[in-house]
């Protein structure tokens, strides 16, 4: 398939974010309540072991970031990696990638939208949860770059409250500037069953929660297709952002399972923030309600960023023609705006079965967790395919270790998938529901595979010729 008319496809959208922006909004897309909140499950898992689980996720989400990268630079398209898919593999994979990666979009920006209207609860327990959908749509209704500014801000907030977590541990762990002795590093080898209580079964039960606080990493190609240089703008963002994010985990991690021991940080169910205990510890005043605003943040933060990455989808398979072409229609400030409004009531439409029914969403997580994994292996294969097309060609950014690299990851990918599909307690959801979609939706495709490809050639070819 020719690059042109790929890329001549998706024209229109406003080439807008910046360098500072993009980077931004990498780490925000990336810092969630992920590892907020469910950090205290991997810590529950793994113990202080649970370096080695956000090592083993750091070094995935490295792997599969900057494969990414490579391709997003070759082809700044806001369909991202399912363009790819469709250019590299078949338009197949690119069909059931694409609408994978929207459906689990949706469910995860209806997830936070429940979990926003619960800590919302805190302050203002009479504002209806979905209203705070409705003024996230409303700002990805508007141009993009309203989005950067928007996001830019969210995501320093995220970042300030690690730095001052991190400030606050190390000088608490090691007795710097406080009139209490130092904890030490006692708790991370001290307590009962020493680094390691679980061995490494429950390092690797802790992957599986790390490689959630991962997710997101992958806005950065998608954002390709609206900056302003995606040249430079796109590897400088990925390396700042993978660097920050790795250093920002593993430390924070580290410095709270140090200060607090494992077994109260902790938990199989989460009820409360480690971040709110270690801050309550350490005598912060407020840190409840301190910690409540920056959970907030994170989560309206991921909202924000699934919204823009659910609308670019949809964008991009209506002007690829997988989708009813009106729905690619752009805005005059170039947003794709029937995208985002569609996205925006399947957020609502996930939201309501939650709150209806929290099993029915728990069938709607599966897919979710399924589809997360699925989308970053399909993304490593389609890099290696990629290296063979572009083979003695120069590329403007180059993934080390190929292919070893993507190989590895495309293995503890798999390996991941095969432990959430063995666990019986919480993780085969993934399986009962991922596996029936990825059937369900790639025989939408071979039913309708003979029009799909008319529409695709026709809208290639009207891309071609304007």
């Amino acid at each position: 398939m020719e690059e042109t008319s790929i890329t001549a496809r998706e024209k229109g959208l406003h080439k807008a974010l910046t360098q500072r922006q993009i980077t931004m909004i990498g780490i925000g897309g990336a810092i969630g309540t992920g590892l907020f909140m469910g950090s205290g499950i991997a810590i529950g898992y793994a113990g202080p072991a649970v370096l080695i689980s956000y090592a083993i996720a750091a070094l995935i989400a490295v792997i599969m970031v900057f494969s990414l990268a490579e391709m997003a630079v070759a082809h700044p398209t806001a369909g991202s990696f399912g363009t790819y898919a469709e250019m590299y593999l078949s338009r197949g994979v690119g069909f059931v990638v694409r609408y994978t990666y929207w459906i689990i979009e949706v469910v995860a920006v209806g997830g936070e939208a429940i979990a926003v209207g619960v800590y919302m609860g805190f302050w203002w327990p009479g504002v209806p949860v979905w209203l705070w959908s409705i003024a996230l749509v409303y700002v990805n209704c508007r141009s993009v770059t309203n989005f950067g500014s928007f996001e830019y801000w969210f995501a320093l907030i995220k970042v300030v409250a690690i730095l001052g977590f991190i400030v606050v541990g190390v000088a608490k762990v090691f007795g710097l500037g406080t009139a209490t002795p130092a904890i030490g590093l006692h708790n991370l080898t001290g307590l009962p069953g020493g680094f390691m209580p679980h061995g490494f079964g429950g390092v690797w039960m802790g992957v599986l929660m790390a490689i959630f606080s991962f997710y997101g990493v992958e806005i950065v190609a998608v954002t390709s297709g609206e900056a302003k240089d995606p040249s430079r703008a796109i590897p400088h963002a990925l390396r700042s952002m993978v660097g920050r994010l790795t250093l920002f985990y593993i430390l924070a991690l580290g410095l709270m399972v140090a200060y607090l021991p494992w077994t109260e940080a902790g938990a199989k169910v989460v009820q409360q923030s480690p971040f709110v205990k270690l801050f309550a510890h350490a005598g912060i005043a407020h840190a409840a309600a301190l910690m409540n605003f920056v959970v907030i943040t994170a989560a309206l933060s991921s909202m924000n960023t699934n919204i823009y990455l659910s609308s670019r989808t949809l964008f991009s398979l209506a002007r690829g023609g997988y989708a009813p072409r009106w729905i690619g229609v752009l805005t005059a400030n170039g947003t794709p705006l029937v995208a985002t409004l569609i996205s925006g009531a399947g957020v609502l439409a996930a939201a309501a079965v939650s709150f209806f029914s929290p099993l029915a969403y728990n069938y709607l997580f599966g897919i979710a967790l399924f589809g997360g994994i699925f989308v970053w292996i399909v993304i490593l294969a389609t890099h290696l395919r990629f290296r063979r097309a572009w083979r003695g060609r120069t590329l403007p950014v180059r993934m080390p270790l190929f292919p070893i690299a993507q190989i590895t990851g495309i293995a503890l990918l798999s390996a991941i998938l095969v432990t959430m599909g063995l666990d019986t307690e919480f993780w085969n959801i993934s399986w009962i529901v991922g596996v029936p979609w990825l059937v369900a939706i790639s025989a939408v495709y071979f039913f309708y595979r003979k029009r799909l490809a008319q529409s695709v050639v026709a809208n290639n070819a009207n891309a071609a010729n304007a």
